[in-house]
C-alpha cells in the first residue's frame, strides 16, 4: 500500500520530496504552486530537473496535486468564476509538466446562488477545460466535501450528478476525504457500517473513479458538517475506522494521504504513518 502525506514546496517543488523522504513517505501530495496567490511562479528548468532527480533517488511518487483554496469554479460571479477557470486550467497544465497524474478540487461553492446553479456551472467549467487541454495525461478529481456552509460535493450523489454532465468522464476520478465524509453523514467506524457506506459508494460512483484518499481523522462529531482534521486516531473516527480502510482490499492500490498539522521537523507525519501502517493486517 502507498501511504503519504501532503508536503510543502517552499523553496521549490523538489523540496517537497526531501520532505516526503523525511517523513518516511512512499507517496506524496503537493501544491503546484502557492496557495494563497492567484499568481503562478514560473518553473524553472533547474527545478524541475532536480525534481525528477529527486524522485527517481528517493523512490517517492508524487501521486497528485491539490488546486489552490482560491478557485471556486461554481462561483455565480462572472469575474471569480473566471479567473477559477483560468487558475485551474494552468494547475492542469503544471501537473502535466511535472507529471502528477492527478490534479484534486474541492468542486465548489455555490454562494447562494442554489446547488443546481453551482453545478452547471462547475460542469460547463470542467467541460470548457477538457476541450481546451490536449494533454489527457492528467486526471481531474471531485473531492467529497463535507457539506459546510454552500460548499457542493457532500454527498456521492451529488459527485455522480456532476461526473454525468461531463463528456469526456475519463478524465475524471473522484478523490475520498474520510475527515469529510464522515463529517457528511456517511459512517466509517463499526465494519457493519463501513461495509454499507463503501457499498453506496460502488452504486453510485464505483472504484474504478477513486483515485486517492485523503487519511484525516475528525475533530468534530459524525454528521457535524464541519471540515476540521485530527490526527489518525485522535479525532472521532479512531483507530477502527482506519482499520477498516486500510485492510479494505479493494483500496490497495489507491494512495492514502495525510493532510494533518505538523511541525517543521514532521514528527506529525512520520507519527501518523507509523500508526497507519501497524493498522494494516499481516
Amino acid at each position: 500500500m502507498l501511504f503519504g502525506a501532503h508536503e510543502s514546496i517552499s523553496g521549490g517543488v523538489f523540496m517537497a520530496l526531501e520532505r516526503g523522504q523525511k517523513a518516511t513517505c512512499d507517496t506524496i501530495q503537493i501544491f503546484n504552486k502557492s496557495n494563497h496567490q492567484w499568481r503562478a511562479k514560473k518553473l524553472q528548468p533547474k527545478e524541475i530537473d532536480k525534481y525528477f532527480e529527486l524522485i527517481e533517488s528517493t523512490g517517492i511518487s508524487v501521486s497528485v496535486s491539490h488546486t489552490s483554496y482560491l478557485i471556486n469554479i461554481a462561483s455565480p460571479e462572472p469575474g471569480l468564476n473566471e479567473r477559477s477557470y483560468l487558475a485551474l486550467k494552468e494547475e492542469m497544465e503544471r501537473c502535466g509538466l511535472l507529471k502528477i497524474p492527478n490534479l484534486v478540487m474541492h468542486p465548489g461553492s455555490h454562494v447562494g446562488s442554489g446547488e443546481e446553479a453551482g453545478i452547471e456551472k462547475i460542469t460547463e467549467n470542467i467541460n470548457r477545460l477538457f476541450d481546451a487541454l490536449d494533454d489527457a495525461s492528467v486526471t481531474l478529481l471531485l473531492e467529497a466535501t463535507a457539506g459546510q456552509g454552500t460548499n457542493l460535493g457532500y454527498s456521492f450523489e451529488q459527485l455522480a450528478e456532476i461526473i454525468s454532465k461531463i463528456d469526456n468522464d475519463d478524465r475524471l476520478g473522484v478523490c475520498l476525504d474520510t475527515c469529510h465524509i464522515f463529517a457528511a453523514g456517511y459512517p466509517l467506524v463499526d465494519p457493519k457500517d463501513y461495509k454499507k457506506t463503501m457499498k453506496t459508494f460502488e452504486e453510485i460512483i464505483g472504484f474504478d473513479r477513486l483515485q486517492i484518499i485523503h487519511m484525516n481523522d475528525s475533530k468534530k462529531e459524525f454528521g457535524s458538517k464541519r471540515d476540521r482534521h485530527e490526527h489518525i486516531g485522535k479525532g472521532f473516527i479512531g483507530l477502527e475506522g482506519f482499520s477498516n480502510i486500510v485492510n479494505d482490499s479493494r483500496l490497495k492500490d489507491v494512495p492514502m494521504i495525510i493532510e494533518t498539522p505538523k511541525g517543521d521537523d514532521l514528527a506529525e507525519d512520520i507519527e501518523n504513518l507509523k500508526i497507519l501502517r501497524s493498522l494494516v493486517k499481516k
